[in-house]
């Protein structure tokens, strides 16, 4: 089965077909380095991780970037209030860049802890004010900006089709439905390229520019990056589902405006991780971050494997109780794994199973069952089994390969009562041999048929 992917543009199911032969663009929103990750921004990460993994075993080269935001995220989507960046280093006495610096050092950790892996490029907003300066000079003598007294804004009126990847209801959002009314827009839907500095403060991010001193505005970021990184148009586009309405619909209202393009073919999105009713974020506080798991004993891996209960598109609801369930099951598969002894091939069966799975829209509910089906099929010997598994955890990346395998020790008797078992299954003899293994249960080991013949363990 070849990939398959819900684009949020088509709201649709499709064939992932690349632009440009096996070589694929990849760009994901990053983190806005104001504070710290919490675990469902990193929720959002292990799907794009699960994406990526998929793409290289269906034989793609991925180029993947991410954006890191240190600039230009202000508190308000109505392009009002303080810089997020701006307001955290006022609140800890430090300089935003020792900000930016001190969250995106955190961010790189958790994501190496949760088997993340790396972007072939990071790419900070304050690296690349050139190139966003650039572009929005590109959109003024197309005629799509304007200017107010506070900033150059994007007239959104001048985009035909604004709003096509949320579907958004322009005539609600004109009444004010999206954000608050602003008198300095023409339209409600109008949004920030360059932000002024005020004039009666000094900002300690800020950067001449044509129009004056000041900074760029949050969308225009991702637009200006991912066009010099991967291209006018490139593959794919992942973020959480409240970048949708807004961050990414600006996105492509002004890369389009400026390149005749699409900025991306498909657009994927990851939806909420919830506490209870609540959607976890960092402006409303009381969220979870990694090391809070990490301070109460749980493997990181753990939240990772939890996540693959729920399909990246449906909201998932956190709750300890699921994690502990979550933590028991993996290291139930480490301790198996730890006893059974690999050999060349695996089960082509299982394996089809659940590669189809994941490539029918990272369908990882699935594939964990079909894996653990496999774990209890009693007909698979535990060789085979974890041959397989070690295949599997080149999506599900939670170190299956690390575990060593344990000698264990079984005394002389009970090899001697194994024995006379097998001895006794071959002759037909099935109830005494019956009662062969119920002995050796009682003294505390088990016996399992595989098709490479029984194996010992202890219970």
């Amino acid at each position: 089965m070849k990939l398959q992917v819900f684009n949020s543009l088509t709201r649709q199911k499709e064939e992932f077909v690349p632009l440009r032969g096996k070589k694929i663009g990849l760009y994901t929103c990053g983190p806005t380095v104001y504070n710290f990750p919490h675990i469902g921004n990193l929720r959002t990460y292990i799907f794009e991780d699960i994406l990526k993994r998929a793409l290289k075993k269906n034989g793609f080269m991925v180029k993947h970037v991410m954006n890191v935001t240190d600039v230009g995220h202000l508190v308000s989507d109505a392009d009002e209030g303080e810089d997020k960046m701006e307001s955290s280093a006022m609140a800890q006495q430090k300089t935003a860049g020792q900000i930016a610096n001190f969250y995106l050092k955190i961010f790189k950790a958790d994501i190496r802890k949760l088997n993340i892996k790396s972007p072939n490029t990071w790419c900070r907003a304050t690296d690349h004010i050139r190139e966003q300066i650039n572009f929005i000079k590109g959109l003024e003598e197309k005629g799509f900006t304007y200017r107010t007294s506070d900033g150059i804004y994007f007239d959104s009126s001048k985009i035909t089709d604004y709003g096509k990847l949320a579907n958004l209801d322009l005539t609600g959002l004109k009444a004010g439905a999206r954000v608050e009314a602003s008198i300095k827009k023409k339209n409600q839907t109008d949004f920030a390229l360059w932000k002024f500095s005020p004039a009666n403060k000094k900002r300690q991010q800020e950067w001449k520019s044509p129009w004056g001193i000041g900074f760029p505005g949050w969308h225009i970021e991702c637009s200006a990056m991912s066009q010099k990184y991967l291209g006018e148009t490139f593959d794919i586009h992942c973020g959480a589902i409240d970048l949708k309405p807004i961050h990414h619909t600006n996105e492509i209202a002004q890369s389009e405006a400026l390149n005749d393009a699409p900025p991306a073919r498909y657009w994927i999105h990851g939806e909420f991780l919830d506490l209870g009713d609540t959607k976890m974020s960092k402006s409303k506080g009381g969220f979870i971050t990694l090391d809070d798991l990490i301070k109460k004993k749980y493997n990181p891996l753990a939240f990772r494997y939890l996540t693959f209960a729920t399909h990246y598109r449906t909201k998932m609801n956190f709750s300890f109780e699921a994690l502990d369930s979550a933590q028991k099951t993996i290291d139930n598969i480490y301790k198996d794994i730890s006893t059974w002894s690999r050999p060349s091939k695996g089960s082509a069966e299982y394996e089809d199973k659940f590669f189809s799975a994941v490539n029918d829209d990272l369908n990882m509910p699935k594939a964990i069952a079909i894996m653990h089906d496999m774990i209890n099929d009693p007909k698979l010997g535990t060789a085979r089994k974890k041959r397989s598994i070690l295949k599997f955890d080149s999506i599900l990346g939670l170190d299956f390969a690390k575990v060593r395998k344990q000698a264990i020790k079984i005394p002389r008797h009970i090899q001697k009562l194994a024995h006379d078992r097998q001895t006794l299954r071959v002759a037909g003899q099935y109830d005494q041999a019956d009662i062969i293994r119920q002995q050796m249960e009682k003294i505390g080991y088990s016996v399992n048929d595989t098709a490479e013949g029984p194996t010992i363990s202890r219970i």
